[in-house]
């Protein structure tokens, strides 16, 4: 089957790392429009330029997503580049330590600002976009850790539950509109961020993963390529008939 994502214009949040900055790259790959943003200009002027190399089109929009100004110009700037948002990748995101019984309001605050509240602001302005050009396909990057998660990331888990309630009142709510949203369940995966975050923790990160694959049942860590394609299926025509729909991909990792 040939999935076709040519044409279609997608903006994607926290896209200058990780799984979002493969997507930009992996989707003007591809003829789609790009718009992402972030806050490392540094990284988005890398990453434009390999975009750039491989004649694929991109706009950087400086975006901190604790700002609701942000939020809103990262679809006011897509829309007056190109014209139309036909969907949207929320990558934005931040997992601090923060178990409960010792989790501060500043942490608490932080994780629910950056994983929750922007996401929403953005649905919100990818709706009131989409709406207007026939509708649109919304992916939300979620976790296992949503249907519980582990002791020392109370915070984190319960902004990905709130994500998943999120995706659920858009498909009821907006089918009509032809506005989809689904839930992308992600694995450990191994991103720069990862490795840097465990390299301030362990001597030997190799040697740290190799231990950490053999606590998933299918014994290897993800890794950002495993989720290209069923991404640019989630924001295709090909899914047109898709919403509601939770789709693991976790290496059979379950919390």
């Amino acid at each position: 089957m040939q999935i076709d994502i040519s044409g279609k214009t997608i903006v994607i949040s926290g896209g200058t790392s990780g799984v979002g900055r493969k997507m930009v790259y992996e989707l003007t790959k591809e003829g789609a429009n790009v718009v992402f943003g972030g806050r490392n200009q540094k990284a988005s002027d890398s990453l434009l330029y390999e975009v750039q190399n491989n004649k694929g089109k991109a706009f950087f929009v400086y975006t901190d997503v604790k700002e609701a100004l942000d939020c809103k110009k990262l679809f006011e700037v897509t829309i007056s580049k190109f014209g139309r948002v036909d969907g949207f990748m929320n990558y934005a995101g931040i997992t601090p330590v923060s178990p409960l019984d010792s989790c501060s309001a500043e942490t608490l605050d932080a994780v629910m600002d950056v994983n929750f509240r922007a996401a929403f602001l953005c649905c919100q302005g990818a709706i009131c976009a989409m709406r207007k050009t026939g509708g649109g396909s919304i992916v939300l990057i979620g976790s296992p850790h949503a249907w519980s998660g582990d002791k020392d990331r109370a915070a984190y888990a319960c902004s990905k539950g709130a994500l998943l309630t999120l995706m659920n009142h858009i498909a009821h709510n907006y089918a009509e509109e032809f506005i989809r949203c689904n839930y992308l369940t992600m694995g450990w995966t191994i991103t720069e961020g990862e490795i840097n975050l465990r390299k301030s923790q362990v001597d030997d990160v190799d040697r740290y993963f190799e231990e950490a694959a053999k606590l998933i049942p299918m014994k290897r860590l993800c890794l950002p390529d495993d989720y290209v394609e069923q991404i640019i299926y989630l924001l295709s025509d090909a899914s047109a008939m898709m919403t509601g729909t939770v789709l693991q991909m976790s290496a059979g990792y379950f919390l």
